[in-house]
């Protein structure tokens, strides 16, 4: 089966999954990998339970990927969301209970974040040319942009949990679930294999990490954070994971120059421009991917000061990596630091 919900304006090929912990002998883990969701995914259990063999993993994941491709795949016209979004009604629609939690966790870092994450931002992203069209002939100007962001705004949407609905409150409101729902793709795994007794595991989809219990080779999972240049792979830090998710947002990959300037793949809802800032990635450590997933846009649009900020008022763990003219520079959080294992 494949699934094609593509991730328009997300680079997320910047952290690497690495076993690098030295015990002499290794177990051979379980491993599945393929296509999904318009990027790629490995899938590592090390420890496998009885009866849980290379045949349940591939069908379990085949479950959870048709589950949220049904649901929030916007390149399926019979899809949740591209039904939801067809919709001109400002009334509640039912919606499944993993569409309407997804959305509501959605709202909720679109208000601590202060609009910087925004999931109707979408007509925005491709205005600038990081839509499924490509980069544009003309870019948009002032009045185009002020059109767009007419229907473009989180204030517009409402989502319920009990029974589980969602409503616009601009008829033209337009959903994009792509900085989200790979996170929350990942944690779904995570509770299914979980549920079928799997406690050492490691999910990557698309650059969102879940890594739980011990690597093969005992301890924790060593997970690489690839230096943000456009340069070929090279880690800039080392992280020990357990029982953590870990996302990497950068800006030095998805992007375009014109007239001597550059443009970031990341929109800023705020002003429907891309971010102009120095900050080249963010990583963020978290207990869930859904977690990490949304707040490395939103603190990637917020930049390096702000965003920096934010993310110790609200004691979450994050990295920045800023651009200078001398070089790359760190900024983290403390909770950030319990997991480096190799400083930057």
């Amino acid at each position: 089966m494949e699934i094609t919900f593509q991730r328009s304006f997300r680079w997320l090929a910047c952290v690497l999954a690495m076993l690098l912990s030295g015990c002499a002998r290794e177990p051979v883990p379980l491993v599945a990998a393929g296509p999904v969701m318009g990027t790629t995914y490995t899938v590592k259990v090390v420890d496998a339970p009885p009866g849980f063999d290379q045949a349940s993993l591939e069908a379990l994941l085949a479950q959870v990927w048709q589950q949220i491709d049904a649901a929030m795949s916007g390149y399926r016209a019979d899809s949740e969301i591209s039904r939801f979004n067809a919709a001109l009604s400002t009334d509640w629609i039912d919606v499944s209970a993993d569409f309407a939690e997804v959305v509501h966790f959605a709202l909720q870092v679109s208000e601590r974040s202060g609009g910087a994450f925004d999931i109707t931002v979408g007509p925005l992203v491709a205005a600038w040319g990081f839509g499924p069209d490509g980069e544009p002939a003309a870019l948009p100007g002032t009045q185009e942009l002020e059109r767009l962001r007419d229907s473009v705004g989180h204030q517009y949407l409402q989502a319920r949990l009990h029974p589980p609905a969602l409503r616009k409150l601009q008829p033209a409101l337009q959903l994009d679930l792509n900085a989200i729902a790979p996170g929350f793709a990942v944690d779904a795994v995570g509770e299914r294999l979980r549920a079928a007794g799997v406690s050492n595991f490691m999910i990557d989809l698309g650059g969102e990490i879940l890594a739980a219990g011990r690597a093969p080779r005992g301890g924790p999972w060593r997970i690489a954070v690839e230096r943000p240049e456009d340069t070929p792979s090279q880690p800039y830090a080392i992280l020990q994971l357990s029982d953590m998710a870990v996302t990497t947002s950068g800006e030095y990959r998805h992007y375009y120059d014109r007239d001597g300037q550059r443009y970031s793949h990341t929109i800023d809802p705020r002003s429907g421009r891309p971010v102009t800032h120095a900050l080249a990635s963010v990583v963020v450590v978290a207990e869930s991917s859904m977690q990490t997933d949304a707040w490395t846009t939103a603190f990637n649009v917020l930049g390096p000061e702000a965003g920096l900020a934010l993310a110790r008022q609200l004691d979450m763990a994050a990295l920045f990596i800023e651009r200078r003219e001398d070089g790359l520079h760190s900024l983290m959080t403390p909770g950030f630091e319990r997991y480096l294992d190799q400083q930057p």
